[in-house]
């Protein structure tokens, strides 16, 4: 029988799709996705069409812009992962033939012979071990998408995390945390508040309760988990809620001016345009110190990867 400690690493040697911009969700969400159906109960292997809708309305929600053109891409490419221990896929003679680099187009993958799920050992560890299937998925979360997304991702796709997480305190807990959380350092946020004294860059937010910064984070410009690194450069000191909404691709920072430019998919009523949306076109508080304004490396990934395009227009 197929242990959690096997499963695990499964998980762990998925490989982000081969492409130079560093993010991109694909399997990450189609996992996620597979992991509900399965603490759902569902069968083990699902059609492209039961999957093709959800996987795309995530994809607009939190892929850059785009992304969900290329749907189909990980229902075929995830069984090349993890020595092929991971992901079954099923079809027609002439498609399982086919070269792994060849890609099914949308059509071909919509007949009703083609299917794809958890291999049946994993599929059975999933279902057997309590807590397995939220490990897991806490894995997938960590690896592949900031903090502020995972509770809107979790909701997204229906995952159950009321049971304990298996590998609480065990072998399978990585790097100290339950789950496989990655620890932080604060000193991140304490340089990059600070470069900013201790404000919104966008909205100048800055409630203290006492002497504690209060709905006041250091986001990554550049995720942390793609290779953004821990410098002030990378880095924009941002209220609870221009944070979610950078984070969402709402709003994107201009690498010359350093304005704020949000997007045409950003839509809002009367309250938000008198509110977030108005800050549209404004330019940025930025640290004193102009060695520590934002690097226009690190905006234009993040214009690149996770911005809604196209911005609104500017005046």
């Amino acid at each position: 029988m197929t242990t959690a400690i096997e499963v695990l690493p499964w998980f762990d040697a998925v490989r982000p799709a081969q492409n130079s911009n560093g993010y991109s969700p694909h399997k990450p969400l189609l996992l996620l996705l597979a992991l509900a159906r399965t603490q759902q109960g569902l069968p083990r292997l699902m059609p492209f069409d039961e999957i093709e809708a959800p996987l795309k309305a995530l994809l607009s929600e939190f892929g850059p812009t785009g992304a969900d053109k290329n749907r189909h891409l990980p229902f075929w490419h995830l069984r090349s992962d993890a020595d092929r221990k991971l992901w079954d896929f099923e079809g027609p003679t002439a498609l399982m033939q086919r070269r792994m680099g060849v890609s099914p187009t949308l059509g071909e993958l919509r007949d009703p012979a083609v299917l794809a799920g958890f291999s049946r050992a994993a599929d059975q560890a999933l279902r057997d071990t309590p807590g397995l299937a939220a490990a897991c998925a806490r894995r997938v979360l960590d690896r592949f998408f900031p903090p502020t997304l995972h509770e809107d991702l979790i909701l997204a796709v229906a995952l159950d995390f009321d049971e304990p997480t298996a590998g609480s305190g065990t072998v399978l807990a990585r790097e100290g945390q339950p789950g496989g959380r990655k620890r932080r350092s604060g000193a991140f946020r304490d340089r990059v508040l600070m470069a900013y004294e201790f404000r919104c860059c966008v909205c100048g937010f800055d409630l203290r309760v006492g002497h504690v910064p209060a709905g006041l984070e250091a986001a990554h410009i550049k995720w942390h988990h793609v290779g953004g690194p821990d410098v002030e450069t990378n880095g924009l000191s941002l209220c609870s809620l221009h944070h979610k909404l950078f984070d969402l691709g709402a709003f994107t920072i201009d690498p010359i001016g350093f304005r704020v430019l949000f997007s045409k998919h950003a839509m809002a009523g009367e309250r938000g345009l008198n509110g977030a949306l108005r800050h549209h076109g404004s330019t940025i508080h930025l640290p004193t110190d102009a060695t520590l304004h934002p690097s226009p490396e690190y905006l234009d990934w993040n214009a690149r990867n996770v911005f809604k395009s196209p911005h609104r227009p500017t005046s």
